[in-house]
């Protein structure tokens, strides 16, 4: 039944759409205000397109009306969250200036070097240099 109103729903939005687009611009915003030359006078053309624009709007309303009162009646009371199965109380308790606490990195366990892609070989890094300098006691 949902399927089928939010389909109606969508038809009538899409026929919403190109009816007002269909209309004779009043203000002449773009100065594409639609010329005389046509099958209807202006004045027919206009009531005509006036009546699809309220009869589809009509139809539009009542299908979002419905499509509530059905997501309502599926909905039965039940919170996303016991949904999902999650606990409504903070893992970890907020500090005090109200902010939450970020996750911290752990990297894994005997990782001395940086992660690379597959078939990438390690860097290699530079011996630290001897000193040449005399030691001084």
């Amino acid at each position: 039944m949902e399927n089928v109103v939010l389909t109606v729903h969508l038809i009538l939005a899409l026929l919403l759409i190109g009816v007002v687009l269909l209309q004779r611009s009043e203000g002449g915003g773009l100065g594409l205000g639609g010329g005389g030359g046509g099958v209807m006078t202006g004045r027919q053309a206009a009531n005509a397109l006036s009546r699809a624009t309220w009869m589809l709007a009509t139809g539009f309303l009542i299908t979002s009306i419905a499509l509530t009162v059905i997501a309502a009646r599926n909905s039965a009371g039940v919170s996303v969250v016991d949904r999902l199965g999650g606990s409504t109380a903070p893992a970890t308790p907020a500090p005090a200036t109200g902010l939450p606490t970020l996750p911290t990195y752990a990297p894994p366990p005997g990782s001395g070097q940086p992660v690379l892609p597959p078939g990438a070989a390690a860097p290699v890094t530079p011996a630290a240099p001897a000193s040449t300098a005399p030691a001084t006691t």
